[in-house]
């Protein structure tokens, strides 16, 4: 089965409240206060001076996500939050991509049968297109812990610096 026939989206989460514990994880990364993270909404940061990442508060939760949308680099602090299907969802504001908060999985809304009326849809999952990293809270300290997977993830392409010097400048 290909990854656009997966009928639903992951219902797995990834992004459970953060770990709470007496120090950091040895490779995680501070992000910043959690206060000051509950006060702007959303942050972001470029940790260990490779990845921009975006930390946001939503509903009680923090989830961090890389910060540029895997479809077209759309910044992704400035998306809305929705919910489709059950699911929390950042919705890309260049060209309205839904990503899931918990694994990063792309949702589009598929068409059951294009020659019924009226048209059912339904959502369905095209896959993990966005990296997830994983949020621990110290002591009111946010951390980020880099998801280091070796498999290939969509959002991957513009964590570059050939994409931060040259594209995004060139944009400007």
């Amino acid at each position: 089965m290909s990854e656009e026939e997966n009928s639903q989206p992951s219902s797995s989460s990834s992004s459970s409240p953060p770990s709470s514990s007496s120090s950091p994880p040895p490779s995680s990364h501070f992000i910043g206060k959690k206060e000051d993270i509950v006060k702007a909404g959303r942050v972001t940061k470029l940790v260990n001076g490779c990845r921009d990442v975006l930390v946001l508060y939503h509903q009680g939760q923090l989830h961090a996500m890389d910060m540029r949308c895997y479809h077209s680099g759309g910044a992704l602090q400035y998306g809305d939050i929705e919910e489709f299907n059950g699911l929390l969802c950042i919705v890309c504001p260049w060209h309205k991509y839904k990503i899931t908060l918990a694994e990063g999985e792309g949702l589009y809304q598929a068409v059951d049968n294009p020659t019924a009326k009226p048209l059912r849809t339904r959502w369905r999952s095209k896959g993990v297109k966005q990296r997830i990293h994983k949020v621990t809270e110290v002591n009111g300290d946010v951390y980020v812990t880099l998801n280091e997977s070796s498999e290939t993830i969509a959002s991957d392409a513009y964590q570059t610096e050939r994409y931060r010097t040259v594209l995004l400048k060139a944009q400007q």
